[in-house]
């Protein structure tokens, strides 16, 4: 019996470690526990045994697991090696793993890619698992782990459902249509078309989830000297930004990444915005960083402004710093009044950083669709939207046709082999 090549490689963190467990996964893995332990142990029950190469010596005492196919993970047998985590154990183990004919090391998400194609995990778990593995913020896990189980795969499956009983309709109608009383669709029809049309376009308008990755994006804006820098690294708690009382010490965006309370961040500090004069290097150089600070703006999800009162940007908070200098001047319709030298007012901003981006951010715990399901899922509803407006049962047919043909292709029953490598090749090996 003949198939795809057993692999298996080390699935936990590098080593040195407490513990290192290798996978093992494909036709020869009770095999390979025969070769290395002598026996294949009771079904998915820990036992421990004396790991041996090929020449008889012992390489580990481990816990040897095995899980016969298809209910597993890849839905192929497996099998797991949990050894001592050393470098030199798991080189050993690895290296007679490898001389077992039939075995080959594992590439990246080979595992994970095994399940896709043995119908243990569909296209968007697979993704909501990639996005599991680089999570970084509390958000991220949330939504991940909404993805991972299933919860977007879910709800296309129901919209499917739903679509193949409109598509019933319509086949009955081009069925009967020679019929006078039969050639049109039922008046609720439209109705459901139009609900289903509706719970899609809420979904559509849900932030993506690859704001979760880039973070709620907060540019610091004004003059030179403003106090831009010193509350940026206030926001960031780092001394990331040069702070001078010297107007213009800051030439250039300088950006960092922050998790606030879970939610993610990207904080940007800009350069002075002023009219620059002559023709001097010096300026020119101010020049080009002042640009930079102005498309910054267009980027920003929210502009802190640091500037005389009004002359910010729309949409921004009037921010009165330096609270804490001889001739502060205060302003009227500041939001918030700040002095990052002493910290006044700095923690009650973040708070409202923080509700503010939760709320443009996908909400904690709720699937939330990436670009490439964005795309599918707009798909979907254009050929919704076209149904509604066709009156000859045979056009309507066909738009249906395209929106589950939408659906396939955003769960993965209908893919391209470039897009699978490259979802998987972003996993690691062992994944």
């Amino acid at each position: 019996m003949t198939g795809p090549a057993t692999i298996f490689a080390l699935s936990s963190g590098a080593p040195p470690a407490g513990v290192g467990v290798i996978r093992v996964s494909g036709l020869q893995a009770g095999a390979a526990l025969v070769g290395l332990a002598g026996r294949v142990p009771e079904a998915r029950r820990a036992s421990l045994a004396k790991l041996r190469g090929a020449d008889g010596a012992v390489l580990d005492e481990a816990l040897i697991l095995w899980f016969p196919g298809p209910n597993t993970a890849t839905g192929e047998d497996l099998a797991e090696l949990h050894c001592h985590g050393g470098r030199a154990v798991i080189a050993a183990v690895e290296a007679a793993l490898a001389a077992m004919p039939g075995l080959r090391r594992a590439e990246s998400g080979e595992f994970t890619r095994r399940a896709f194609a043995n119908g243990r995990i569909d296209l968007a778990e697979a993704e909501g698992l990639g996005d599991l593995l680089t999570a970084e913020t509390e958000l991220q896990r949330a939504a991940a782990i909404a993805n991972a189980g299933g919860a977007l795969s879910r709800q296309v499956e129901d919209w499917r459902d739903r679509v193949l009983v409109l598509s019933v309709e319509v086949e009955g109608v081009l069925d009967f249509s020679d019929e006078e009383d039969s050639a049109d669709l039922p008046e609720c029809f439209t109705w459901n078309i139009a609900a289903l049309a509706g719970e899609i376009g809420d979904w559509l308008a849900r932030p993506r989830s690859e704001r979760l990755g880039e973070g709620f994006r907060v540019v610091l804006a004004g003059p030179p000297n403003a106090g831009k820098s010193t509350l940026f690294n206030a926001l960031i708690e780092s001394e990331a930004a040069i702070t001078s009382p010297i107007a213009g010490t800051t030439r250039d965006v300088i950006e960092r990444a922050v998790a606030v309370v879970g939610v993610p961040f990207t904080f940007v500090d800009t350069a002075g915005l002023r009219v620059v004069k002559g023709g001097a290097e010096a300026d020119q150089i101010e020049a080009i960083g002042i640009a930079r600070a102005e498309a910054e703006l267009v980027r920003a999800d929210l502009v802190l402004w640091l500037g005389p009162e009004g002359a910010g940007p729309d949409g921004a908070w009037e921010i009165a710093a330096q609270a804490d200098r001889d001739g502060f001047a205060p302003k009227a319709g500041a939001r918030f009044t700040v002095s990052a030298a002493t910290g006044e007012g700095v923690g009650v901003l973040k708070a409202a950083l923080v509700e503010t981006a939760r709320g443009a951010l996908p909400k904690p715990g709720e699937a939330a669709l990436n670009a490439r399901q964005h795309a599918r899922l707009s798909e979907a509803g254009e050929a919704l939207a076209a149904a509604r407006t066709l009156r000859d049962p045979l056009l309507v047919a066909e738009e249906l046709r395209r929106v589950r043909v939408a659906f396939d292709r955003l769960i993965g029953r209908a893919t391209t082999e470039d897009m699978l490598d490259t979802l998987f090749g972003r996993f690691c090996i062992g994944k």
